[in-house]
């Protein structure tokens, strides 16, 4: 079907189909190499490690829960006292490698979700946690703790809650006062031992003296569970299933998500409070993981209160970055100054890793707050033309299938080109029947040769794009306190339904990014009314699920009164 224009001759916008992009079955023979054999390396932990297994851990109302404790060798580093890292899951803490028949078997998630790079850790380390053979040779105790209903824990649990978090601040608390501790306790690990981090650190425990959340959501409503008031269908309700599985928990949020559609009071529940976060943050936010993690942590890194806070930026795979010696180096770093008490150089507020593609890093610098304060906020209109600074000269709007097509406007760079923050989508749009529609919205980048240029993703993607954005038109309305520029945030609370034939004006915000675009290079935005990517599970966004939008038809206003406009953050170069 053609996308039709209104007093406009041979416009340049065109309609794509973005889950159609050539290379997919290349890169669906990678993924079945690493399906069959990860590059995942298991190292035998040495033999001079203490381990403590099943150490009970009594929280205030006299739950038992139990942790699985970690201790240097004292050949080593003699008997103690450690400053303690703690990480807390419901996971289950003894889940780990087994070797069988001469193989070590990993943990299926290492199969499903593709890996980046060659990892390796030793074998006594859980499903994104620390390895403890690493942190016992740095002389820390580590402490593996399963969360209330979990694994060896007592009680019944309930994922994301305060409860959760009361429990683990008074595992801190426990931590510092046993005779292997020095009494300083910081937290580290990844997802879910990322957010367990963000409600303990918000009770204030005493001893806890620094957490490292390595990519973690902070808003389980617009980060993971509805992003744009579209509800999730995929990862949610595998990892639902898996974690509820795993252990005893008072209710099921995959079962009772579908009565809360807007943000309401129990979904706030479940949102830590980041701004009494008062102990020193090391957070990881990557760009790579913007359809689970990206957006949450950003938010944790601008409303903790934290006077020393540090960014890791990356758009590398999530797994192969956590146990890369780089960001190794930056945890012990961290870790050393905070928990230690060595005055070794504070890492930058922010680490930032500029990239051109998947494989190529074309900057790493230090910056000092995010957004960066030098950022151009620079408006390009939609139009017949593209992407073009200046609106088009008189009113024209393009209708077409939302559920077949994406619309596509590109902007052609004529020189080199840095965007590094958030960009966001103001839109004019109208639709010709029902009273809703949900918008999927991304930008890509293209060669000079116009060829598609892949870059990370969530759960192991690796052709995503550079950015996306989601939003179920009718919830349309800001929150005008949590919103800023490039930034702007809903608050999910009403429907306004829409109107045929009647537009109105829309507001998405992209995930944070940080691309450098040569000159010939071009940005393509892309609006769709379904998911911008195949699900495929060799060469899609699998296991990531957006149902399509209803059967309409789209149309979206340029021009005239309509400033329908993407908002980029461009970095000018040094002086």
């Amino acid at each position: 079907m053609p996308v039709t224009y209104l007093s406009v001759s041979e416009p340049r916008s065109v309609l794509d189909r973005p889950w159609r992009r050539p290379g997919r079955l290349a890169y669906a023979g990678e993924r079945l190499r690493g399906i069959v054999r990860p590059p995942v390396t298991i190292q035998p932990a040495p033999a001079g490690i203490v381990v403590l297994n099943d150490e009970p851990v009594v929280v205030r109302d006299g739950t038992v829960l139990r942790a699985n404790v970690f201790l240097p060798d004292p050949a080593q580093a003699g008997e103690g006292p450690f400053p303690v890292i703690l990480c807390a899951h419901p996971y289950g803490k003894d889940r780990l490698p087994r070797l069988q028949r001469g193989r070590w078997r990993l943990d299926v998630q290492y199969h499903a979700m593709r890996q980046t790079e060659p990892l390796a850790f030793s074998e006594l380390t859980s499903w994104e946690s620390p390895d403890p053979a690493f942190w016992t040779a740095e002389g820390y105790a580590l402490v593996n703790l399963d969360v209330r209903g979990a694994g060896h824990s007592e009680g019944v649990g309930a994922l994301l809650s305060a409860q959760e978090g009361r429990d683990i601040a008074d595992a801190v608390q426990w931590a510092a006062a046993q005779p292997w501790s020095t009494g300083a306790v910081g937290m580290l690990g990844v997802s879910y031992l990322a957010i367990s981090q963000y409600e303990a650190a918000a009770q204030q425990p005493e001893a806890l003296r620094a957490i490292a959340p390595w990519e973690g959501f902070t808003d389980a409503y617009r980060d993971l569970f509805t992003p744009g008031g579209i509800p999730e269908r995929g990862f949610s309700r595998l990892w639902t299933t898996i974690a509820e599985r795993a252990s005893r928990v008072s209710e099921s949020i995959g079962r009772r998500r579908a009565a809360h559609p807007l943000r309401d009071a129990w979904w706030q529940a479940m949102v830590p409070g980041l701004e009494r976060i008062e102990v020193p943050l090391l957070v990881c936010t990557s760009f790579s993981d913007s359809a689970l993690h990206s957006r949450g942590s950003f938010r944790a890194f601008a409303r903790a209160a934290s006077a020393q806070r540090h960014a890791y930026t990356h758009r590398g795979g999530k797994w192969a970055t956590f146990y890369s010696a780089e960001a190794k180096q930056a945890q012990r770093r961290f870790f050393a100054r905070h928990l230690k008490g060595e005055q070794s150089a504070e890492l930058p507020p922010v680490r930032l890793e500029v990239r051109e593609s998947r494989a190529v890093v074309a900057q790493l610098r230090e910056e000092n707050e995010w957004p960066l304060a030098r950022t151009r906020w620079t408006e390009l209109h939609l139009g017949p033309e593209g992407l073009q600074p200046e609106p088009p000269g008189r009113p024209v709007r393009a209708t077409f299938d939302a559920r077949r097509r994406a619309l596509a406007f590109d902007h052609v760079f004529d020189q080199d080109t840095e965007l590094t923050g958030p960009m966001s989508l103001r839109l004019r749009i109208g639709i010709d029947r029902g009273d809703d529609v949900d918008l999927f919205v991304g930008v890509e980048k293209r060669d000079a040769e116009d060829r598609f240029v892949p870059f990370e993703g969530s759960y192991g993607y690796g052709r995503d794009l550079v950015a996306r954005g989601w939003l179920r038109a009718s919830l349309h309305r800001l929150d005008p306190e949590q919103s800023a520029v490039g930034l702007p945030v809903q608050a999910f609370t009403g429907r306004e339904p829409l109107s045929p034939g009647r537009p109105v004006d829309v507001e998405i915000g992209l995930s944070e990014s940080s691309t450098l675009f040569r000159a010939g290079e071009r940005l393509r935005l892309l609006v769709s009314g379904r998911q911008l990517g195949p699900r495929n599970p060799l060469f899609g966004q699998f296991p990531s699920l957006y149902r399509a939008s209803a059967p309409v038809r789209l149309t979206v206003h340029c021009g005239g009164t309509a400033a329908s406009v993407l908002t980029v953050p461009v970095i000018p170069p040094p002086a």
